[in-house]
């Protein structure tokens, strides 16, 4: 924790991870999302193409629901299952806002309606780029300054945007290919610093977005020495520490030489900047990256589980605001990569000769797990399905409220539950990924009508598996820590959560037929918080 005059982040903080077929153990293509928002709903969002279009299109903004206006519908679409589509074709977004003069009002295109018409548009990573483009450029830009992931089976790409003012229509913008065999990411803060002029199959951008920056004053220098970075989000405290951090824990946890970049990442040096892109020092399974969004900087200076701020059961999260104030000084609280107002968190896979997959989940990535949906699939699980409950109407059969009310109560008692939850978090991820393979072989020559109808009931039904697992762990958890005591047990917790073996005989009786708990475990508080409550106000009973 430090004192600091001032710290900001967007309203729709999310982070994004990047791994190219190269350094991938599988030669996928992966991009990660998390969607955090307070206000935000987890589901999956599904778009299957109508028989017939209607002439027009209407635009809500994703944030508000605020409608925005009317565009022209496409003659074709493609089916689309959350930030991907049919094609494997992925987009995911971190919204950095940069120069706030630069928003236009009367834009009818949202960041997030160019995401998900984009989508149902584009065949290929590049495809969607220029859609992208095109649609900003027609129909005027709406939102702040974006960063965009944009994959397919073949590459992945970073394109960065903002509009350019309430006067001018369109965007400025730079996309950069990440190499093969590296990774990249980003968390709420441009990146793209300088970058090639003459190199279009790695290099693409606005041919306005340097002129742009000298007619507003942002950038006198020669064009060589362009940063988009630079000129539309000026680096500050708050990007480095709160959304720059999240990117080197990434970098750090599989690349070396990172540790020389801890005093950009923390917010003091910003002569020091990271790469755009890193190459790892091994190549990355699914799995890891899976893990890698469940950090909360653990094993660095900004780890959130060891100061007193985690409590007495070691809580790596801190309730908003983030800054707050102490005798005239403004202290802040970490912003992680996992973090508890995740609304749904995502891991697409785009597969060369394979189907692609997006790996989703609801909720908090650190306390929740992600389940393989095709991509190619005509309808959502039903528990993950808009429509099915809201921010404002809970839902017994909604994927997102059980989630939500496991990980609330886990909070509670951090230290010891999330050991359980992450046990089964483990055992379903290991075991889908396997599971994935065989389901691959067992679709390889069906005609796309079988093929579809097979990723649909599989990536259904594995996901109605893991709801009623949840519904179980929810059940179970209550059991064993209620009231701040903790259950001794006969089996494991995958025994009464995984294989539905829920008998009373779970837990340890004392011996007397009675259903009565016995060997009631009362492990208490960590040292550190019993050592801070001694300190404020502890009156010493006896000494040894």
């Amino acid at each position: 924790m430090l004192a600091v005059a001032t710290i900001t982040t967007p309203a729709l903080a999310c982070t994004n991870f990047i791994i190219t077929r190269g350094a991938s153990t599988d030669g996928s293509v992966m991009v990660t999302y998390a969607a955090d928002s307070h206000a935000l709903y987890g589901a999956l969002y599904k778009h299957n193409p109508a028989a017939k279009h209607n002439p027009m299109l209407a635009v809500y903004e994703w944030d508000s629901g605020k409608y925005l206006g009317d565009i022209p519908e496409a003659q074709k679409t493609y089916s689309t299952v959350g930030n991907m589509n049919e094609h494997s074709v992925i987009i995911t977004e971190t919204t950095f806002g940069g120069r706030s003069e630069l928003r236009n009002p009367s834009g009818l295109i949202d960041y997030g309606s160019l995401i998900y018409i984009t989508l149902q548009r584009a065949t290929s990573a590049r495809e969607a780029i220029d859609i992208i483009v095109e649609l900003a450029n027609t129909y005027g830009y709406y939102s702040g300054g974006e960063s965009f992931s944009i994959a397919d089976e073949n590459e992945a790409w970073i394109m960065e945007l903002i509009g350019k003012g309430k006067d001018k229509k369109g965007i400025v913008w730079v996309a950069r290919r990440v190499p093969d065999g590296y990774i990249s990411a980003h968390a709420n803060q441009a990146r793209i610093t300088t970058f090639p002029l003459n190199d279009k199959e790695n290099c693409l951008y606005a041919e306005d977005v340097i002129t742009l920056a000298r007619e507003k004053g942002y950038f006198s220098g020669k064009d060589e020495d362009f940063s988009f970075a630079g000129a539309y989000a000026p680096l500050d405290f708050s990007a480095m520490r709160a959304c720059e951090a999240r990117v080197w824990s990434f970098f750090r946890m599989f690349a070396e030489g990172m540790d020389k970049y801890e005093d950009y990442a923390m917010g003091y040096n910003a002569h020091n900047p990271m790469p755009l892109w890193v190459k790892p020092t091994n190549k990355i399974s699914p799995k890891q990256v899976f893990d890698a969004m469940r950090d909360h900087y653990e094993g660095t200076k900004m780890d959130m589980t060891t100061d007193i701020g985690a409590g007495g059961h070691g809580l790596p999260y801190r309730w908003r605001p983030m800054n707050f104030e102490v005798d005239g000084k403004t202290y802040l609280n970490e912003r992680a990569i996992a973090t508890q107002q995740t609304a749904f968190w995502l891991c697409g896979q785009a597969r060369k000769d394979k189907v692609g997959i997006l790996w989703f989940g609801m909720d908090d990535a650190a306390t929740s797990c992600l389940t393989p949906i095709y991509c190619n699939t005509t309808e959502v699980p039903a528990t993950m399905a808009e429509g099915n409950g809201s921010m404002l109407d809970y839902s017994d059969t909604s994927a997102f409220w059980i989630f939500n009310r496991v990980t609330n109560f886990a909070y509670l008692r951090y230290d010891l539950m999330s050991k359980d939850i992450r046990k089964v978090v483990d055992y379903w991820e290991n075991t889908m990924l396997k599971e994935v393979e065989t389901i691959d072989a067992k679709l390889a020559g069906l005609s796309e009508k079988a093929l579809k109808k097979q990723t649909t009931e599989y990536s259904n039904a594995t996901a109605q598996k893991l709801f009623d697992a949840w519904t179980r762990l929810d059940k179970y958890l209550l059991l064993k820590y209620i009231d701040g005591n903790v259950k001794s047990e006969n089996a494991d917790v995958l025994s009464y959560v995984i294989e539905g073996k829920t008998s009373d005989k779970h837990f340890v009786e004392n011996g007397n037929g009675k259903k009565i708990p016995g060997k009631i475990q009362q492990p208490g508080y960590s040292e550190k918080w019993k050592r801070a409550v001694a300190a404020d106000n502890g009156a010493i009973l006896y000494s040894r």
